[in-house]
């Protein structure tokens, strides 16, 4: 059974914990800036792990140090509390590296 879509007044609740994080109405967005390609490459190989045990798959890109995530569970057609969660540990584990 998928995981029910969150409302946005719930989405934005939850993100206001969450710095950096922005909800445009269907999907949460966050930018992180590392000083090198290394570093934000290092971050997404660290983040594959647990995406991979979560079994949920952000959209991101990746370019010199930038990396940009959205997430969002199509199923849903939205924000659920599986893509909060994935949130919460991309935040962690950007904690590893110094602000760019």
């Amino acid at each position: 059974m998928p995981a029910a879509r969150l409302s946005p007044e719930a989405v934005r609740q939850e993100i206001a914990s969450l710095p950096g994080w922005t909800f445009d109405g269907e999907r949460l967005n966050r930018t992180y800036e590392f000083r090198d390609f290394v570093e934000a490459f290092a971050f997404m190989t660290a983040a594959a792990l647990r995406v991979q045990e979560m079994d949920h798959h952000p959209e991101w890109s990746n370019v010199y140090g930038t990396v940009r995530v959205t997430l969002v569970t199509h199923d849903a057609g939205g924000v659920t509390s599986r893509d909060l969660e994935l949130a919460r540990r991309l935040e962690a584990i950007a904690t590893r590296w110094p602000k760019g």
